[in-house]
């Protein structure tokens, strides 16, 4: 061997090794997130922004049983210019496909779950989606509804537990969905209820709704990431407040869709929801910031 190999300088046998310095081991800090595999682990980096350990979603999954909702008419016109502010899209296989542009780059969350429509009962869902085709589509995680209380309700945790299970195999995690449904009560007790099933059945993280009272025990009670729903359409200042409310109590995101593309300035409400996300701006802060971009003409 050369001369050079048998040296002891400091690059031979200090600076280069390391020997006093220990192994760095960094798994991702996410909540629950420390025992995953590194797939998993590296799926859920990309929606959660390592920075705040916190996401903006944006659903964009309601036709999959409601057909074109409004502000959902034209995907390409209405969502595609709201993707550079969104850290993941929730949508189906189907509008992936058709209408999101592959450069994007956006994690895409896809719905893996349906059957029904608003016509029938909402809870008898099957699974619509293989794991195989998400691996295809290259998604970040794949959702399914859980219907907690509902007369399916043990077919979609069923629904929930084989798609946790393909999930393990194919490193993709599993965001579960509940609270669900008109007849169900969104108070804390329901909620604690609704997350601690799906998280402890194997939903890598969980999206529910925000309560009023007692939402905090919600989340310290859900051993995994809980992203809050936006549900309904509400003025804006009121859904920025929510927001607040929800990060503040321990949610590690939200999921908003009428509540961002049903506003008057969609790109605008976007951006305040994610200085309320990541920034932690306060609720008038964020408001004051929507309202500094006058809405489109016409």
């Amino acid at each position: 061997m050369p001369d050079s190999e048998h040296r002891s300088d400091d690059r031979a046998t200090g600076a280069r090794f390391a020997p006093s310095v220990p192994a760095r081991q960094e798994p991702f800090p996410l909540k629950g997130c420390g025992a995953l595999d590194w797939g998993m682990q590296s799926r859920l980096a990309r929606i959660f922004r390592p920075e705040s350990g916190r996401t903006v979603m944006l659903a964009i999954d309601h036709g999959y049983f409601q057909g074109p909702t409004t502000g959902l008419e034209r995907v390409d016109l209405s969502i595609l210019p709201l993707l550079p502010y969104a850290d993941a899209l929730m949508t189906t296989r189907g509008m992936v496909r058709s209408t999101v542009p592959a450069a994007a780059r956006v994690p895409i969350v896809l719905r893996a779950s349906g059957g029904p429509s608003v016509l029938r009962e909402l809870s008898d869902e099957r699974l619509a989606v293989s794991m195989e085709d998400a691996a295809r589509i290259n998604a970040a995680a794949v959702a399914v509804q859980v219907f907690i209380g509902g007369e399916f309700e043990t077919q979609s945790v069923r629904n929930m537990t084989r798609l946790v299970d393909a999930g393990q195999r194919y490193g993709i995690p599993v965001l579960a969905v509940t609270a669900v449904g008109k007849e169900l009560t969104r108070d804390a007790r329901y909620l604690r209820l609704a997350t601690r099933i799906c998280a402890e059945l194997g939903a890598h993280f969980v999206k529910t709704y925000y309560c009023d009272q007692d939402f905090d025990t919600v989340t310290a009670a859900c051993p995994v990431p809980l992203v809050m729903a936006g549900g309904r359409k509400l003025p804006e200042r009121d859904a920025l407040i929510m927001a607040y409310h929800a990060i503040s109590s321990g949610a590690a995101g939200v999921d908003m869709g009428r509540n961002i593309f049903q506003s008057d300035t969609p790109p605008a409400m976007i951006r305040a929801v994610r200085a309320v996300v990541h920034e932690s701006a306060k609720p008038d802060d964020a408001y004051d910031q929507y309202l500094s971009e006058p809405a489109p003409a016409g």
